[in-house]
């Protein structure tokens, strides 16, 4: 399925990484906390500023970044968990 964000919204896949424990026991998604981090998947056209000119998007598809705990909807496709949130709730990119 194909999602293409509205305005200054981008569209992020959760980034899954094991865990475990030092002991070497894996720790279940349940007992997990939602990740903070994800990978752009897709991203709108920009915001239209007050003066009626589109800023440019800062963030690109592919980029790895961290957002807000408790920003954005979260949404369910092909079994997979991604999110939707603004540009303003990242944080920042990871390099």
């Amino acid at each position: 399925m194909k999602f293409k964000p509205l305005r200054d919204r981008v569209f992020v896949k959760f980034s899954t990484e094991e865990e475990r424990t030092a002991g070497g026991i894996y720790i279940p998604d349940s007992a997990k906390e939602k990740p903070q981090k994800g990978v752009v998947i897709a991203v709108g056209p920009g915001r239209v500023t007050d003066d009626g000119k589109r800023q440019a998007m800062e963030v690109k598809v592919g980029d790895t970044v961290l957002f807000d705990k408790y920003s954005g909807s979260k949404i369910k496709m092909d079994d997979e968990e991604y999110l939707i949130i603004r540009e303003e709730d990242i944080l920042g990119i990871v390099e």
